[in-house]
């Protein structure tokens, strides 16, 4: 089953960019808080790209989304059902 997004259509939605979005964030915001560029966090909410964060850009995306490591999700990209 796909997860319908805001917008009404049948494209699921990724982890992180509801994380993100939540957060109030843009991509832009997000990758200049964690030290990486809106490529990448583009790719990882595609799922292109699997995300390789260093300890010191994990604990900054963590307190960016207010999150613990524990409630991040295992994958930031789109379901592959």
């Amino acid at each position: 089953m796909v997860e319908e997004n805001k917008s009404g259509s049948d494209e699921a939605e990724s982890p992180l960019k509801r994380l993100r979005e939540e957060a109030g964030f843009s991509q832009e915001a997000l990758a200049r808080m964690i030290n990486v560029s809106v490529t990448t966090i583009s790719r990882w909410e595609r799922g292109v790209s699997v995300a390789m964060l260093t300890v010191p850009q994990m604990k900054a995306l963590c307190k960016a989304l207010g999150k613990s490591l524990e409630e991040l999700p295992d994958e930031f990209g789109l379901s592959k059902r």
